[in-house]
């Protein structure tokens, strides 16, 4: 190892180079910082090689496989559409390169300087970069710790094997799996259970001492609908009682809600598991960096660290490992560092599955509304109605609507169905505006789209949706029902 004899000075150092880690770096360039960007491995860290991309990749293919009768009728296409898995994982790594050329392409173009390396801190401001037998010494002004997070089995699952898969291996398979059992009810299993199914896999679903999936109460009963139509067999509020594995297979055995021990055998065994801070290699936690009792750096509301020159951001933070939340706490941070005024508000942050059909939820359920006491209306339009839903020929799903019967604001806004991803950024909206049901019946909707069905279900708040029957008024409940089956 060659060792620099002298420091180097550096103005904004950030150590990772995920979502989190180069949205920082580009933002710091666009505010006028003079910013160096370090990644040990690929640029896009984990979400873009191993997370996001490469399971949103396979959703996608999955969602297009169950078009094929849809497109028949429409003259498209054959009864018989083979599914070449290997095309997919070609399709899927030019994708990844790509995404992967274009932010190191954005970096350089906003005069990001990238190294290569692992960072060891020195001090608590410094560090120093190794990179082969190469060793830098950089000396800061400030840093912003963006590391991500590494998934590991939780405790329970004492010894894992090849075929017990965490979300970057079920991702990364060569194969479609001939059963795969999925323990757990988060995003990542809903998308995993229902992409696999799609694609020709014999899928089951097991969710131990859990009544239902963390969604809205409507929305849990549509995907227990949609899921047995798709032939996905779900065992709810379990008891487990051990998983072995062998040559051939996953042996799982566990209690039934009725008390019945029953033993199931799949190829393959997905869980989601639990994260753990991307920390330790770092050093940074001999310096005095205040920890969180689960090993998460502690943040305030500009992501400062408790040394002061140094922020984090992203899954180190703890909290929701999404994305959307690095990305947010970085342009938050770098902006604190120009010395600008800024905040970051998780309340609205949307809970996104891309299941088929994909399912959002931002706000309040309707549960959680009376559980704070509010005296509620609710409106659930389902897609059925929309023109536009049923032209595609994808009519599953719905937009529920729940608002504050007093102040007629809105609370929370829960859809599944497809169009629900791209309709979440209005959903979000209208709720960190503190939008009243006069607020979203007032502007135009485009026709014919899925958006209409948004308006609808606002209007079904007062009775007044066009595309449906006419409702029925629960007046102890003051809820609207919307049928238009």
């Amino acid at each position: 190892m060659v060792v620099g004899e002298i420091s180097q000075e550096r103005n904004l150092i950030i150590i990772g180079g995920g979502p989190g880690g180069y949205s920082a770096a580009i933002r710091g360039a666009q505010l006028g910082l003079s910013v160096t960007l370090i990644e040990q491995a690929d640029m896009g860290g984990v979400c873009l090689n191993e997370g996001c991309i490469p399971s949103k990749i396979v959703t996608h293919a999955a969602a297009k496989r169950t078009e094929a009768p849809h497109l028949q009728e429409l003259g498209i296409g054959t009864s018989d559409m083979p599914f070449d898995f290997k095309k997919l994982l070609a399709y899927k790594d030019k994708v990844i390169n790509q995404l992967r050329s274009g932010v190191e392409s954005l970096c350089k173009e906003n005069k990001v300087e990238m190294i290569r390396g692992k960072v060891t801190f020195l001090a608590t401001d410094k560090i120093g970069v190794e990179n082969g037998h190469q060793f830098d010494i950089y000396e800061f002004q400030q840093a912003i710790i963006a590391t991500g997070s590494t998934p590991v089995m939780p405790f329970f699952m004492k010894e894992k094997g090849e075929r017990m898969l965490l979300p970057h291996e079920l991702f990364a398979l060569e194969e479609v799996p001939d059963h795969l059992i999925v323990r757990g009810s988060d995003y990542i299993a809903l998308e995993a259970a229902s992409s696999f199914a799609a694609l020709g896999a014999k899928v089951s679903v097991v969710i131990e001492n859990q009544a239902d999936f963390p969604f809205d109460e409507s929305i849990n009963k549509e995907l227990s609908r949609l899921f047995k139509k798709r032939k996905i067999k779900l065992y709810k509020e379990l008891q487990f009682l051990s998983t072995n594995e062998a040559e051939d297979g996953i042996t799982m055995t566990f209690l039934t809600d009725k008390n019945v021990e029953e033993t199931l055998f799949g190829s393959h065994l997905f869980v989601s598991g639990t994260r753990t801070a991307n920390l330790e290699p770092l050093g940074i936690s001999r310096f005095g960096i205040a920890e969180t009792d689960e090993g998460f750096i502690k943040i305030d509301g500009n992501m400062q660290t408790s040394l002061p020159a140094i922020y984090a951001i992203g899954d180190v933070t703890g909290g929701p490992m999404l994305a959307v939340k690095a990305i947010k706490q970085a342009k938050t941070a770098v902006a604190s560092i120009a010395g600008l005024k800024t905040e970051v508000d998780l309340t609205f942050m949307p809970v996104v599955a891309h299941t088929i059909p994909p399912a959002v939820s931002v706000g309040l359920t309707e549960q959680r509304a009376r559980e704070f006491g509010l005296e509620v209306h609710v409106s659930q339009f389902a897609l059925g109605g929309n023109g536009y839903a049923t032209l595609t020929g994808k009519k599953d799903g719905f937009i529920k609507v729940v608002s504050d019967a007093t102040t007629e604001i809105i609370q929370g806004i829960h859809m599944i169905g497809e169009g629900a991803i791209e309709l979440s950024g209005s959903f979000v909206q209208s709720l960190e505006m503190a939008a009243k049901q006069e607020d979203l019946k007032f502007p135009l909707y485009a026709h014919p789209g899925v958006g209409e069905g948004f308006l609808e279900a606002v209007e079904g708040l007062v009775g007044q949706a066009i595309h449906a029957a006419p409702v029925k008024r629960d007046l102890a409940n003051t809820r609207f029902q919307i049928n238009t089956k």
